[in-house]
């Protein structure tokens, strides 16, 4: 039995975007290929989403990280206007590359519509 998966993704575990999340992933990882995490603000708490990802390149040999935050978020607040949201999840990308430069990044800020914007 293979004990390994595609993509670690970190995702807020706002309620209002878990459909669109789910069919995302769906979609474009595979059901059933990817660890899934779920903290308040996504990337917000950094400690605590890098640690995970260790863990999930060490015990399923990870390929991908998948980072997604999204509009209107609480852990945020006042300050989580969509261009910190960006600088965020581009500093995270940095981190786990300079950790782990043989892994994909990738980024998404999803809005209360459900798109999902590619961050560059």
């Amino acid at each position: 039995m293979s004990h390994t998966c595609k993509a670690f993704v970190v995702m807020c575990m706002d309620f209002r975007f878990q459909n669109t999340f789910d069919q995302w992933l769906q979609k474009n990882v595979g059901q059933g290929n990817y660890d899934r995490v779920g903290y308040a603000g996504g990337v917000k708490d950094w400690e605590k989403v890098f640690s995970q990802i260790e863990i999930s390149k060490r015990l399923h040999q990870i390929k991908e990280v998948v980072l997604i935050n999204h509009e209107d978020c609480g852990a945020y607040g006042a300050a989580g206007t969509p261009e910190r949201h960006k600088h965020d999840l581009k500093e995270a990308r940095e981190k786990v590359l300079k950790a782990f430069p043989d892994l994909k990044v990738s980024l998404y800020y999803t809005k209360l519509n459900g798109d999902m914007e590619l961050i560059k």
